[in-house]
């Protein structure tokens, strides 16, 4: 990905025009497949000064495929009156700078920490082992087993990285799923079973933990599912993926 900055200045009392013509080149923004997102900022200490930040899937995606494509003449339309307040007009890559702040706690905070996870697994193999269907695939589980999910479990949703510490991360994960040959009936009830469990020991039940929590629970069990066939080759290494608040992975190849 591509990240632009356009920086404008605006004369005073053309704001309100400025930002109604970019309410409308949006929409074309909104619909190009070479846009993955858009801000349009004011600046509060100089209020003429505007940044409109676009994120392109590439730099050629977005001066050819955008500016070549059907939906650039109605965008160029609207913002053509303020070609020439533009100071700026860049494309920038992304470094490895970059993170969040603490203002929104993490998945794992909202939970209850490691203990909360701990519960979980816990609760969750005890409804394990009395299921039919699901039972027999952890027959002679190693004790620990229930801690090590919860120390998998933590780290995903943004605790700290035990897993990848004591347990080898990924690697180790993805070893304990090849060749298990997992069906989709087993998948479900493997999924159904878990929530189950987060609701048995008073997991948050906030509609939007809830929708994170499951979001990962779905995604991570189809990947299990996948990568459980007989004839599957899924790549040996990765990160462990780090859930937030409704966002899955960014992987990267």
């Amino acid at each position: 990905m591509i990240v632009e900055y356009i920086r404008y200045r605006i004369p005073v009392g053309g704001s309100d025009a400025f930002e109604a013509a970019y309410q409308t080149a949006a929409l074309s923004l909104a619909a190009a497949p070479q846009c993955v997102d858009y801000e349009l900022s004011r600046c509060v200490d100089d209020p003429a000064c505007y940044v409109l930040r676009i994120t392109w899937t590439s730099a050629k995606d977005h001066l050819e495929g955008f500016r070549g494509g059907e939906l650039f003449p109605a965008f160029l339309a609207q913002i053509s009156p303020y070609i020439d307040a533009i100071e700026e007009m860049r494309h920038y890559e992304r470094t490895a700078v970059r993170g969040r702040g603490g203002s929104t706690p993490k998945l794992y905070e909202w939970a209850g920490g490691a203990e909360a996870f701990e519960r979980l697994t816990e609760r969750f193999y005890e409804l394990v082992k009395g299921d039919d269907l699901v039972g027999p695939l952890f027959a002679g589980m190693d004790p620990d087993h229930p801690r090590y999910v919860a120390m998998w479990l933590s780290e995903v949703f943004g605790g700290p990285a035990r897993y990848t510490g004591e347990r080898g991360g990924y690697p180790h994960m993805l070893r304990m799923h090849l060749g298990k040959a997992i069906t989709e009936e087993r998948r479900r009830r493997w999924a159904s079973l878990l929530m189950d469990a987060a609701d048995d020991v008073g997991l948050p039940d906030d509609p939007e933990f809830r929708a994170a929590f499951t979001g990962y629970i779905e995604w991570g069990t189809r990947l299990a599912l996948a990568n459980s066939q007989p004839n599957a080759t899924p790549p040996p290494t990765a990160p462990v993926p780090h859930w937030d608040w409704g966002i899955a992975p960014p992987y990267r190849p």
